[in-house]
């Protein structure tokens, strides 16, 4: 819905993509309508409390663009006064994960230009996003014969292509379907957009990360791959969580334990009718946002993400990296470990270790 806010000489719209009108309503009886015009005309100090109502992504977006408000908070869409031209492509739009991706990236002011690709209905999904009102315009492309247009010119490339895992499935299945659609795409990535950031979403991470990593390095191509892990390779620091958490062991074992099968316990929920696809594509868009203030200057952009890494003594590896215009810019060390998560490091590499070399074997067949 389109909120429009009426002042003495102004009109303010607000975009807003999570509210029914009866909750809006409610929310807007309770701040009072004065709070709301403060904000588009001059913002009080701490604008996000106006919109505690708006997902943590969006209502950054909102705050960013407060600077402009006092000309237009928001027309027709998201301010993009000073902000660069930056087109993203996503593989693999049609699916599960990439439906709600386009859906949030087509909602991201850093976004100028979005490239919707997939092996079939992608034309489809492009003219239902196209008519999201907001800065980024809409291409749709399917086939092999149009992935070099969808590619050209990309600054980032988001990755979620392949099958999903179902019941029963472990992430290696999927190996044998997926690792070849993410050779043939990086291949086509190094060919026409050697420069652009790679996003990895497509499973088993551990392994596709690697793929891409040798077909760029095949192609002498300098590029910054980014990616996810997943399973018992997945080791949270709990021991570093901000506010501080003083768990028992049997707490700190069972939060450990479910953070590690936080895929799998959906897919067990959706019973075969599907993976995590609405979660991923959040986590996918929040992490693109990363990329896209990195590349445009932003300082001090920390995510963590499964990166080629010198911190351990394995090549690839998952810690806080720092983003910025050329993207990975550093690889953060892991901090201090309590002996627990001591345990869990020696104890995971062996499995990451041969995820690796089975993703760096079959790039180079």
């Amino acid at each position: 819905m389109t909120l429009a806010v009426r002042g003495r000489r102004r009109r303010y719209q607000l975009f807003l993509t999570t509210l029914s009108r009866q909750s809006f309503i409610h929310h807007i009886k309770r701040t009072k309508k004065k709070h709301l015009l403060r904000f588009a005309s001059s913002p009080p100090p701490d604008s996000s409390e106006t919109l505690d109502f708006i997902p943590k992504m969006f209502r950054s977006m909102l705050v960013r663009s407060s600077a402009s408000a006092k000309q237009s908070l928001l027309r027709r869409s998201f301010s993009s006064e000073s902000v660069p031209e930056r087109k993203v492509a996503i593989l693999g739009a049609a699916g599960g994960i990439g439906q709600p991706l386009a859906l949030l990236m087509k909602l991201n002011p850093l976004v100028s230009s979005l490239s919707l690709y997939d092996i079939a209905n992608t034309p489809g999904v492009a003219a239902d996003v196209g008519h999201i009102n907001t800065r980024s315009e809409v291409a749709g492309y399917m086939g092999d014969d149009n992935l070099a247009k969808a590619l050209e010119g990309a600054d980032l490339v988001i990755i979620p292509a392949g099958v999903p895992r179902k019941p029963g499935m472990t992430r290696d299945d999927l190996f044998n379907i997926n690792a070849g659609i993410v050779k043939n795409l990086c291949t086509a990535i190094a060919k026409y957009c050697p420069h652009a950031l790679i996003n990895m979403i497509s499973n088993p991470v551990n392994s596709t990360v690697p793929i891409a990593a040798e077909i760029f390095k095949k192609a002498e191509v300098n590029v910054p791959v980014i990616g996810g892990h997943a399973g018992v390779t997945i080791l949270p620091l709990f021991s570093q969580a901000t506010p501080q958490a003083n768990l028992s062991g049997d707490v700190l074992t069972a939060l450990t334990k479910r953070t590690q099968d936080g895929g799998t316990e959906v897919v067990e929920a959706k019973a075969g009718k599907g993976s995590a696809t609405l979660s991923m594509a959040y986590a996918g868009a929040l992490f693109a946002d990363a990329c896209l203030k990195g590349l445009n200057g932003v300082p001090d952009v920390v995510e963590c993400s499964y990166v080629q890494s010198t911190i351990t003594e394995l090549p690839f590896f998952a810690s806080k990296v720092r983003l910025g215009k050329n993207g990975v810019e550093e690889v953060l060390d892991l901090g201090p470990l309590s002996d627990f998560e001591k345990e869990g490091l020696e104890a995971l590499k062996p499995e990451l270790k041969s995820s690796i070399e089975k993703g760096v074997k079959f790039a180079n067949q």
